[in-house]
């Protein structure tokens, strides 16, 4: 089940919009304190954000452009703004779509649908806290940086991702890597281990790969985040 993220502050029209996105089988959450919402936004992980322009604080354009440096999910933009201007700097700063009010929900419901489609088919996306790993391309964003890692690398990240946050074990890594930890030395894997942690530290994700001795590998993302306050960049 998808869900969706409604970021308006009419408290009527964002009960009606929660409403709609229920009728049609969406998970639904909403954003009801503008003061700071961009931790609640991401902590909610959120696969799609209806997001209004005219907010009280820091405007939908702001939090366009915040969020899409540190996440994966689509934003529609839904504003009463109606002029070409707001529409392309909307698209300019990342927003997926852009719809005016007053919307037919009908109208609404088609675009929700085709973004998430899009984004299903198009980006293959895994994540663990902000680390943002794409396994087609190798590709990791981490708030404003990226890199593409090699094969190997990614292969690794893939794996201590998807077990996030377990520790998983060298034997396990092997499995998943070489199919067998039979004739595989394992002086490899701590060389690659070593190239991935470097990669990382070249985007500011220092330590994150943890060694657990005599268990095997794990990553601190939630750590970090506790450690880190989202500073937001305007």
């Amino acid at each position: 089940m998808n869900k969706i993220i409604v970021i308006e502050d009419d408290i009527y029209l964002r009960e009606e919009l929660v409403n709609t996105f229920l009728k049609k089988g969406y998970s639904v959450s909403s954003i009801s304190s503008f003061d700071a919402p961009e931790k609640e936004i991401l902590n909610n992980n959120p696969d799609l954000a209806v997001l209004d322009i005219n907010l009280p604080g820091k405007s939908g354009f702001e939090l366009c452009k915040w969020l899409k440096a540190r996440a994966s999910f689509p934003i529609l933009i839904l504003t009463a703004r109606d002029t070409l201007s707001d529409e392309l700097y909307a698209l300019g700063l990342g927003a997926d779509d852009f719809l005016t009010k007053p919307c037919h929900p009908d109208r609404l419901i088609a675009r929700v649908e085709r973004l998430l489609q899009t984004y299903g088919k198009v980006r293959n996306l895994i994540q663990a806290g902000d680390l943002v790993l794409d396994i087609d391309t190798y590709k990791v964003i981490w708030k404003n940086a990226h890199i593409v890692l090699s094969d190997t690398e990614g292969r690794i990240l893939k794996v201590l991702i998807e077990r996030y946050p377990s520790v998983v074990s060298k034997k396990n890594l092997l499995i998943e890597l070489w199919g067998s930890e039979e004739y595989i030395d394992e002086n490899i894997l701590q060389v690659n281990m070593t190239r991935l942690r470097k990669s990382l530290d070249s985007i500011g994700l220092r330590d994150i790969i943890q060694t657990v001795r005599g268990q095997g590998y794990r990553l601190e993302v939630s750590r970090r985040r506790e450690a880190t306050e989202y500073e937001f960049e305007s």
